[in-house]
């Protein structure tokens, strides 16, 4: 159908803004192109607020009249203003209301900030409340140790205290039991002469050597 596509694109077709006075005629392939920048085209107004639909070649001088048309203030406040609106405007005014604005914005956000604070204060003081009492909890645990150790300690203590004591009178025994046997050998050397002698100078340190046969020793085990 390539002949047939051709034939189209050669039809000459008027311009659909040919109602408002547009004479221009193009081919099928051209048109779209050609109407996109007609001057003729009705476009709508470039000011925000304004609804007015003008042609093509007439937006600027439509722009230039305007009643949305803003532009700064003269006399330096910065703020844009609207033509319609020019005569109502006052500056210190507008700069009043955009100061009470920032300030109600400012206490807002110090409010949040405030708040975001204190909820983290109160985070924290949970967090510190639990962590003393955990540490509390070892600190008396830690005094309860401590106290049986004390306790075991001054058990030892008596123990070895007795056990000192112990040894020092087996040490002390030990000596009399080494005395009474030197004595015994100095008086078996001296004996001479008659059995009724000897028995008579031996008894006493046999009675005593016989007694300490006799008693029983204590000795604690540990």
């Amino acid at each position: 159908l390539r002949y047939m596509r051709n034939d189209l694109n050669r039809l000459q077709i008027w311009c659909k803004n040919r109602q408002h006075g547009c004479e221009t005629i193009c081919s099928l392939e051209a048109i779209d192109r050609h109407e996109r920048e007609c001057e003729y085209s009705q476009i709508p107004c470039l000011n925000a607020g304004c609804t007015v639909q003008v042609e093509r070649r007439n937006l600027d001088s439509h722009l230039a009249v305007c009643e949305y048309r803003s532009r700064e203030c003269p006399n330096g406040c910065g703020y844009a203003i609207l033509s319609a609106d020019d005569a109502q405007h006052n500056c210190i005014a507008e700069l009043r209301t955009e100061l009470e604005l920032l300030r109600s914005e400012m206490i807002c956000k110090v409010e949040e900030v405030r708040h975001e604070m204190e909820s983290r204060l109160d985070s924290q003081r949970r967090h510190m409340v639990q962590k003393e009492s955990l540490l509390q909890n070892e600190i008396e645990e830690l005094k309860s140790q401590m106290s049986r150790v004390m306790s075991d300690m001054r058990t030892l203590i008596a123990e070895e205290r007795q056990h000192r004591q112990e040894l020092e009178q087996a040490e002390l025994e030990k000596r009399e039991l080494m005395e009474l046997l030197k004595s015994l050998h100095k008086e078996n050397k001296l004996i001479t002469g008659e059995g009724s002698s000897k028995r008579n100078n031996g008894g006493r340190p046999l009675n005593r050597l016989e007694s300490m046969k006799r008693k029983p020793k204590e000795v604690t085990i540990i």
